[in-house]
């Protein structure tokens, strides 16, 4: 038997090199820009403008309609002599303390949920009346209560990021899950530092999500409400800038200031909330 297996000839099979899968391949330089996130949104920007200047040549009435061109040379006519960075300071101005008043007062709401059922059906219950009530709409009041000043514009700001800001925050504090929470405890975490160390790091992509809502929220309301009264607090901001020059039948810098409150937007979600994102959410592993 042992010399039957000494002579059994040895098979022998030859692997071409063509014919084996690729692993992994060098990617071209417009791939990888493809898969650059800031890239393609820079493209879309690039069409979006494109359009506006073919729609606005192709109309040929700048007082209807400037083109993109023009917009830009009133956007940097006005950045130059100094009017769209000063109004836009007072704006921002004005948004941070009435964003900064709703998160406290959210936060504050929100603690309240969820350390009792009494907190929580408090929140429900304003909530509901308050929510679906436009900002704009409470500007009689404002005007009213606080008069022709900032306190008027706070006023309406803080209505439009609270009840965003809450109700994302609570229903985030909802979603955590009970094994979590048991893990907390049996850590020894009571009470806020149990808030801190585990509901706040589970609920934040919630907690982030109502901060970008109420951010939209607070930003549009904001020159809503200068549109109406925004210089007669002596705070004329970006509102007042757009309907001053439509008063004035200057479209293209009424454009510019269009184009400002774009920009701004576009910055504060595509780099402030954007870093927060990447480190916390994404760095924490709970979000692709």
């Amino acid at each position: 038997m042992t010399d039957l297996l000494s002579f059994r000839p040895d098979i022998i099979r030859e692997v071409h090199s063509g014919s084996a899968p690729v692993v992994a391949k060098s990617l071209g330089i417009a791939e990888r820009l493809y898969r650059l996130g800031f890239v393609r949104k820079g493209l879309i920007l690039a069409v979006l403008a494109l359009a506006w200047e073919a729609y606005g040549r192709w109309l040929g009435n700048p007082l209807l309609f400037p083109t993109f061109g023009e917009t830009a040379q009133a956007f940097l006519a006005n950045i130059a002599n100094g009017i769209i960075p000063e109004r836009m300071l007072v704006s921002l101005q004005t948004l941070l303390i009435g964003y900064a008043i709703g998160i406290g007062l959210a936060a504050l709401l929100t603690t309240l949920a969820i350390g009792s059922r009494i907190g929580a059906d408090l929140l429900e219950t304003l909530t509901s009346m308050f929510n679906p009530l436009p900002a704009i709409a409470l500007l009689p009041l404002a005007l009213i209560w606080f008069g022709l000043g900032t306190g008027s514009i706070i006023f309406v700001l803080v209505h439009s990021v609270l009840w965003a800001i809450a109700l994302n925050t609570h229903a985030g504090f909802r979603a955590v899950s009970n094994t979590l929470r048991m893990v907390g405890l049996n850590y020894g975490l009571r009470n806020l530092r149990l808030v801190r160390l585990i509901l706040i790091p589970a609920a934040f992509p919630a907690i982030l999500t109502g901060l970008k809502v109420g951010w939209a929220f607070a930003w549009r309301t904001l020159i809503a409400a200068e549109l109406v009264f925004g210089v007669s607090s002596g705070s004329g901001g970006l509102g007042w800038f757009i309907y001053e020059n439509r008063n004035q039948l200057e479209t293209a810098n009424v454009f510019a200031g269009l184009f400002t409150v774009i920009l701004i937007g576009l910055f504060v979600e595509n780099v402030i909330f954007a870093a927060i994102e990447r480190r916390t959410i994404r760095r924490w592993g709970m979000q692709h």
